[in-house]
Order: structure tokens, then sequence, then C-alpha cells
């Protein structure tokens, strides 16, 4: 009999993407959230999953009831009737981990780059054979047929312990999260203990002195680009404004030639990582090179659009590594423009961990404008920390703007505009966009 899941808190990027994908296998699926848009309900409403608003009458005894993280008895009232009437629920990552068995599966963890990685893996290997995937931009694809099961391995508060996959990327270890991390060994304790589950191969970023570190049961393969100590090496890289083309070499043997449609090294080494593991695995590489030159990226990591012939980027980076890496992309895709960085930071207790490498990070842009620090639901304002702090410590001398008066961004030309941020930055984007519409009309 087909079961009748219900997800309390639908609208988060991993549960509506686990939504979709037991929709598409033939479950029925419903869910709740609270009433503010989100961009990934418009993969769910186009799949018809009904979005209810929290209520107990939701909760039946029947159900396989599924709860976001941030929903609590205290602060969720399906969750609190859940609780007092002895109805059983699992967490996101405690269903994931029963779940994955039932097939081969291929997990993406690190502190930066899972989600990019995890879009690339899933494309090309969806695009060769029946695969299922979760990705954490909200995307999610399922198939009851399906051998093979693609999926995002998140590290926060040890989220991917219930996970054993037969095989895993890790693309770095680096101090994030500080709110339930104590520091980088609390960290990279963690993806040791996650190592120590895969079964069949684990593949490594061989620059990363942390990673270098990992143990694991299964076979360690190292990917990267210097030849010494990696089994998988990027090389002949040809960064153009229309993406990036690199071969590929194994142990010495020559893989050929790949390319992709994206921008930044980082870039590369996701690819990399992806060609080692399905070549590792059995694929066939041409099939893969094949489907990389066109894997069109994720949500919200490098999305590109043209307001009024001015370009505008929206990337996820809320971390100094990701923001490096965002705006070397932005760099190598349009050199000749001034690269202007729009940031915001998320979470208070985030930006006073890391607030000299932000400084040191957005200085890699032209020019710099801050919005206010997004505070997460979790902590609370001490008052410890100002965006202005951060601003202060930027030697092109940051300018904090507010979300009702973006005009000050209109003072460059010939620019690419790059807002970056985990919190509400999009609402910024969305002011300067109307900002620049209304330009064009006063114009008419």
């Amino acid at each position: 009999m087909t079961k009748t899941y219900h997800f309390i808190g639908i609208k988060g990027s991993g549960m509506s993407a686990l939504a979709l994908m037991l929709h598409q296998m033939g479950h029925k699926v419903q869910g709740s959230d609270v009433d503010k848009y989100y961009f990934t309900q418009r993969g769910l409403e186009q799949a018809g999953i009904s979005i209810l608003p929290f209520d107990e009458k939701n909760i039946q005894p029947d159900f396989e009831i599924i709860a976001g993280n941030a929903f609590r008895p205290d602060n969720n009232v399906e969750i609190a009737y859940a609780d007092a009437n002895g109805i059983s629920y699992k967490r996101y990552h405690e269903f994931l981990g029963g779940f994955m068995r039932d097939f081969v599966s291929l997990g993406v963890a690190g502190a930066h780059g899972k989600t990019s990685t995890t879009g690339i893996l899933s494309h090309v290997l969806s695009n060769i054979t029946d695969t299922s995937y979760l990705i954490g931009d909200g995307t999610g694809r399922g198939s009851a047929n399906a051998k093979y099961f693609v999926f995002e391995s998140d590290e926060y508060e040890r989220h991917f312990m219930p996970y054993h996959p037969e095989y895993s990327i890790i693309t770095n270890i680096d101090f994030d999260h500080p709110d339930y991390f104590t520091s980088l060994e609390d960290v990279f304790n963690a993806f040791n203990d996650y190592a120590k589950q895969i079964t069949k191969g684990l593949f490594i970023y061989g620059e990363d002195e942390q990673l270098r570190r990992i143990t694991s049961k299964a076979p360690i393969y190292y990917y990267g680009f210097k030849e010494e100590g990696n089994d998988f090496v990027a090389h002949d890289l040809l960064r153009s404004t229309s993406g990036s083309g690199f071969k590929v070499s194994f142990r010495g043997q020559e893989l050929g030639e790949f390319q992709i449609p994206s921008f930044g090294r980082h870039n590369i080494m996701n690819a990399t990582a992806v060609i080692g593991l399905l070549y590792t695995a059995g694929l066939d590489l041409d099939l893969v090179r094949e489907h990389l030159k066109t894997f069109g990226g994720v949500k919200r990591r490098f999305t590109e659009k043209i307001v009024n012939e001015t370009v505008i980027i929206d990337d996820f980076a809320h971390h100094p590594t990701e923001i490096i890496a965002t705006l070397d992309a932005a760099r190598q895709k349009y050199p000749s423009k001034e690269i202007v960085a729009i940031f915001q930071p998320h979470t208070f207790t985030r930006t006073i961990a890391l607030l000299d490498e932000f400084a040191e990070a957005l200085n890699q842009a032209d020019s710099v404008y801050l919005a206010q620090i997004y505070g997460s639901a979790r902590e609370v304002d001490k008052g410890d920390v100002k965006v202005e702090d951060l601003a202060e410590k930027i030697v092109k001398r940051a300018k904090v703007i507010d979300v009702d008066n973006v005009s000050p961004l209109l003072d460059h030309d010939n620019a690419v505009y790059v807002f970056m941020g985990a919190g509400d930055i999009q609402t910024y984007e969305y002011s300067f966009e109307r900002l620049l519409s209304n330009l064009t009309s006063n114009v008419q």
C-alpha cells in the first residue's frame, strides 16, 4: 500500500527536495510550513503537493511523519501534538539513513561546495542511468526503479552520522557553524567519524591538510591539482569566459579532456571529484565527458541574470572560503568588468568567529557593500558584533546599505554585481533590480 508522507517544515531546502523525490516515486506527499514565500515551494506547487498551515489536525497516526530540524514541541503545534499522543516521527537525516539502503548510494560532504558537487554528480549520473537524487538547493528526483541514489551529506550537528553510503566525496574541511562546532578539531572529528562509515570508495580533496588526516575502512582516492600525492589530477587548465577546460589523469594514466560550462578553480575540482568517483564505480567516461558539458548549475550558486544591461550574480556564499571562490569565478567570466560585492553576514556567531577572514575575502572584490547581519533563529543578538565592525576592516572602505535604499550601487560603470549570503540578501537584490527597472521606465 502506498504510504502518505507528511513533512513538518516542507519548505526547507532538504525537506522540499525529499518531498519531491518521494512524490515522483509514487507516494502521497503533503506538508506544512509558515506562510512566508520560499524559493523551494515553487517546485512543490508545480508538482501539486499540498502545503498546509501548521495545525495539529495535519498529524494522523497512519502517516509517516518527517520533521524539520528547526521544529520542536515548544515552537511547533504539530510536534507538540505528536509527542503528546505518542505519534512517532523521524528527522530528515534519520529518515534518509534508512531510505538510502535500498540503493547504491553516493554522498557528497564537505564544509563548502557540496551542493554544487552533488548537482554535478546528479546531473551526469542521471543522464547515464536511472538515478534518484537529493540536492541541498531544494531539487529532488525520484524513481522507483533507480539503482543509484545521490545525496548531499550535511555535517551540521553531525546530521550525516546515520548515513552509510557506498561512495562519498569530501570536498574540504573548514571551521564553520561555530554555534555548534567548538573548534576545527571538532569539525575534523565529525568528518572522520563519517568517513569510517563509507563502504566502497572515499574521494578526498588531497590538498586540504585536514582531509589528509582522514582514515576510512574504504579505499581512499585523493584528487587535486598537484601530481604528488594525488590519484586523480586535474592539469592543463584552460579557463575562459565561456567555461573551463582541463585534463584528468589517474595515477599517471591520462583519462582525457573535459569541459564544464562553469567558472572558478573550485568547480574544476568539484568536477574532478565526480570524474574520479564515476570512473572508479565503473561508469563510461565518454558518457561522463559528454554530460559534464551540459551541467547548468544549481540554485543560488553563481546564478546570473541581466536587468537593464546590468549583470547580477546571486550566490549562497556565506563563509570566507566560499566568497573567495565566487569572486574568482566572477573574475574569470568578466575579466574586464569591475566586481562589486554585496554581502550579508549570516549569524552573529559566524561573524564574530570569522571577522578578519571575511574582511580578507571581501578584499578580493573591487568594491564592497554590506547588508545588516542576518541572525539565526537559534541565536540571540547580544550586541557583540555589528556589520560596521566588518566594514572597518575592509581595505576597500565598505559601505553599509539599507534594503530600502540601494541607490549607492548605481555609482559604478561597467560593473558586475555579486550578491552573496545565506539570509535574506535576495531582498536587497530584488530592491536593486526594481531600481534598475525604474530607471529604464523613466528614460522611456
